[in-house]
């Protein structure tokens, strides 16, 4: 029995065979021998793992085969291209193994850049080495797979990888489950860093202007000093006017919101019935588009013209993607009833803010005082 040296970080770079895939070949060598040469470089395997394991247990002959290669890297891209050739592979383990060439892609890459470096960019015969595509091409994938399972083999436990290399999971469900875990650490990241924050700030430092921030938010909870142009709007009759000053639709719209929310936050707007398609100009202006709704229902009587109007809308509004943090599906309506204070909102659904969105920067807008110690707040009476 040939003596021959078994290099791990070689034998790596094989596929395992499945059970029924590794008793079929002993099958065969047992029926027929060691057919096919067993391959070395500087006496270790580069090819016949499996073969060379099986006639060390039955004592079978086998003959070898010495490969010339310059490097270590040139025998590892061999042993890898050669695995395309000789298996019927998964796309997860094809990606596994080209990725394996990744290194040396990127030192080709490197290299190449290296010779054209001296050429005029316009008339260098050699274009530039995209790695990713070079790997997906070589294992016969798509570019997106070759991104995933890349990710799959940082991020995923070894049982994963195992049931990924027998089929019974699929790089999708890996990826996306990598992904949804990724989202929980970013998540809580954050929600750490803004308690923080929030612990070592006070009232004052929250209040801030609008037009003069450098900061950003997350979430937006307004509740506009609407003009509502009739007759009641005047001190005498006890119109809005009678207790707050009032702004016209064209300045609540120029309000520089826009430019003080992230790109993906949302908006919890206030508006009564009588202003509710005005209110629609507002939410676009600031950049916003309108999801769904929470009506607040006061229980209590309240003068109106047509109805007595007994609730109030607050829209919810998105931009970019900014669904709830926590998927609790609260009551769209809220019965609560109101206070004596003109327009004073419960602060039950600042609570509920709170609640769906765990983290990131939130402002009042037209808030007569800070009520919460994580919220920052804006408007004349603070």
């Amino acid at each position: 029995m040939k003596q021959i040296e078994i290099k791990e970080e070689f034998k790596k770079l094989i596929p395992p065979l499945t059970n029924e895939e590794y008793k079929q070949l002993e099958s065969n060598c047992l029926e027929e021998g060691i057919r096919e040469k067993i391959l070395i470089w500087k006496n270790y395997i580069i090819d016949g793992h499996n073969r060379y394991n099986i006639a060390k247990q039955w004592n079978l002959d086998f003959e070898t085969e010495s490969k010339s290669f310059s490097s270590e890297e040139a025998v590892k891209e061999w042993m890898i291209l050669n695995q395309f050739g000789r298996r019927n592979l998964s796309n997860y383990q094809r990606s596994v193994l080209a990725l394996q060439l990744e290194d040396v892609f990127k030192a080709k890459a490197k290299e190449k850049q290296k010779e054209a470096g001296g050429a005029l960019p316009q008339i260098s015969a050699k274009a530039p080495i995209d790695t990713r595509k070079e790997l997906s091409k070589v294992a016969a994938v798509s570019h997106d797979t070759i991104a995933k399972v890349k990710k799959i083999q940082e991020k995923a436990p070894e049982e994963v990888k195992a049931k990924l290399a027998t089929g019974e999971v699929s790089i999708n469900a890996a990826y996306k489950e990598i992904k949804k875990e990724e989202k929980k650490e970013e998540l809580q990241i954050k929600k750490n860093e803004y308690e923080k924050r929030v612990e070592n700030n006070t009232n004052n430092e929250f209040k801030i202007d609008i037009y003069n921030t450098k900061e950003t938010f997350r979430v937006i909870y307004a509740d506009p000093a609407w003009s509502y142009n009739d007759k009641q709007d005047t001190p005498q009759l006890g119109g809005a006017n009678k207790h707050y000053n009032t702004m016209s639709l064209k300045s609540l719209c120029e309000l520089p919101v826009k430019e003080i929310t992230e790109k993906d936050s949302v908006l919890f707007l206030w508006v009564t019935s009588p202003l509710l398609e005005d209110s629609f100009k507002v939410v676009n202006s600031w950049g916003f588009k309108y999801k769904t709704s929470f009506i607040w229902n006061k229980l209590k009587h309240n003068m109106g013209h047509y109805n007595s109007v007994r609730h109030e809308i607050l829209l919810v509004c998105t931009k970019g993607s900014c669904t709830p943090d926590n998927k609790k599906l609260y009551n769209s309506v809220q019965s609560i009833e109101r206070n004596n204070n003109h327009s004073e909102k419960p602060i039950d659904f600042l609570n509920i803010i709170d609640d769906l969105y765990n983290y990131g920067n939130k402002l009042e807008m037209f808030c007569r005082k800070i009520k919460k110690d994580n919220w920052y707040g804006w408007g004349n009476e603070i």
